[in-house]
């Protein structure tokens, strides 16, 4: 076969609540949360044809040790669990420029896998389907359904793979607070856990009001993370920028804006989203003008 290309773009995400449910017996904890697509993208450039497989990485936010083993890439991951569903004997270059922070919360790895699959299926001679698609994403992280969807708000639980796409919202403006280090995934996970177990405390899914995600008051009303206060422990960065945030959020929401200052997924990228009148930081403090570190 010729080659083929096409380019995706792969946006980054927030969660603008994220709860933490039981531990399955399996470990992995169930989660509800509420995904919000944002602007920012990486790109990834995929041929598919003859060649042998490769993928590469390279831009602004790439850390200076790389990223790791190809193979445990979720983007390589992705081809590899596409082209094992479909069947399709093809091989790949895939070429991903990095803009989104890695290690963030803000779901870089996961949005390129979804770029990948979105890819692939647009190449393939005999495309899978969206419901097949999100199943093959349920597969590889809980952010990558979400962001292969298509959609740009969307509530989710589970282990992300069970998806309520809501009516997109107006748009909102969102500051993101970016750090040199993130914060291990699985780490905070943990430290999650023993907290939860010290207290003696569980959670349960909860009911929300009809309208609770129809517009940026309502949610502002509701957001939430769980992983901040453990995350704040781990992290002098966040815990440093969080009451920033929030003082931020409720100056503008005084002020008739509507405002959220949060942190997205387990860190530890915060940010502060706002909606409505009124200049958003006309003069910012340092910490939002470049990267913010430890």
């Amino acid at each position: 076969m010729t080659s083929a290309s096409r380019t995706e773009r792969a946006h980054a995400k927030i969660n603008l609540v994220l709860r933490i449910l039981a531990r399955e017996a399996s470990g992995y904890h169930g989660i509800e949360t509420l995904f919000q697509l944002l602007e920012l993208h990486d790109l990834v450039h995929v041929r598919v044809g003859t060649m042998a497989p490769s993928l590469s990485c390279a831009g602004p936010t790439m850390p200076a040790g790389g990223l790791g083993p190809v193979e445990q890439n979720l983007a390589w991951r992705a081809a590899v669990a596409y082209t094992e569903a479909s069947g399709w004997s093809t091989g790949w270059a895939i070429e991903i420029e990095k803009q989104i922070p890695v290690g963030g919360g803000l779901g870089g790895g996961s949005a390129d896998a979804a770029a990948v699959l979105r890819a692939f299926e647009a190449l393939s001679p005999t495309p899978l389907g969206m419901p097949r698609l999100l199943q093959i994403a349920g597969t590889l992280g809980a952010d990558v359904p979400f962001l292969v969807s298509g959609a740009s708000l969307a509530w989710a639980w589970g282990r992300g793979d069970r998806l309520l796409p809501l009516p997109a919202l107006p748009t909102a403006t969102v500051l993101l607070a970016v750090f040199s280090d993130g914060v291990n995934t699985g780490a905070a996970y943990g430290a999650f856990a023993r907290a939860r177990e010290a207290r003696g405390d569980t959670a349960q899914a909860l009911a929300y009001p009809a309208g609770a995600f129809s517009s940026w008051a309502s949610i502002a009303a509701l957001a939430t993370n769980d992983f901040e206060p453990v995350v704040c422990e781990m992290h002098a960065g966040v815990a440093g920028i969080l009451p920033l945030l929030r003082d931020m959020a409720a100056t503008a929401n005084r002020d008739g804006a509507t405002a959220i200052g949060m942190m997205s997924g387990s860190g530890a990228t915060c940010f502060l989203l706002h909606h409505g009148e009124g200049a958003l930081l006309a003069n910012p403090p340092m910490a939002f003008r470049a990267t913010f570190t430890r």
